[in-house]
């Protein structure tokens, strides 16, 4: 028989690790991030408001108990109000007319009773569906800004000198409630 050879093996050996295809993947990987990431931007409309609103919303985002209202809009149903309050939910929805349109004279008087059965709540959360158009977006959230009529205003009560005064904006502050939904 032979000689029988013991194998060798070097274990202080180094290796050269090829990184070739992990470059290729970041390569590829940075500009379609960078390119997407032009497209997710949160747009905020900055408005001009009085100072006592400002100051109401602040206090209503610093009251955990106060009322709640969601707006949600869909094609099928129309816009659907939701007041939480005290862990209770009422809904009130404004259907669409005989055009198959928002009701808007109707949805803007329903904003109006709102703010008068709520006036402290001057901030909304709105939850648009996906087959609602741009336009009907804007104008569900202008009815819901400011009263139409000069005649109608709102109390609110200044924080620092308690003195009350009125105001025609009813829910200036619309927090989109579902951004990253796509």
């Amino acid at each position: 028989m032979g000689r029988r050879y013991k194998l060798k093996i070097n274990h202080n050996s180094e290796f050269d690790l090829d990184l070739a295809p992990l470059l290729a993947v970041m390569v590829k990987l940075v500009p379609v991030l960078l390119i997407s990431s032009a497209f997710v931007q949160m747009m905020i409309i900055e408005t001009d408001l009085p100072q006592i609103v400002q100051q109401a919303i602040e206090k209503q985002e610093q009251d955990p108990k106060a009322a709640q209202i969601s707006i949600e809009v869909n094609k099928a149903e129309g816009v659907k109000i939701i007041i939480t309050e005290n862990g209770q939910q009422k809904v009130d929805i404004v259907g669409r007319n005989t055009e198959k349109q928002i009701d808007f004279k109707l949805l803007h008087s329903k904003f109006v009773d709102l703010k008068k059965v709520y006036p402290k709540i001057f901030k909304v959360e709105f939850n648009p569906a996906a087959d609602v158009s741009y336009n009907d977006v804007v104008k569900v959230m202008d009815e819901a800004r400011k009263a139409r009529d000069i005649t109608v205003r709102f109390p609110v009560t200044d924080t620092k000198t308690g003195q009350e005064t009125t105001t025609d904006y009813m829910f200036p502050e619309i927090v989109f409630a579902n951004m990253m939904d796509g």
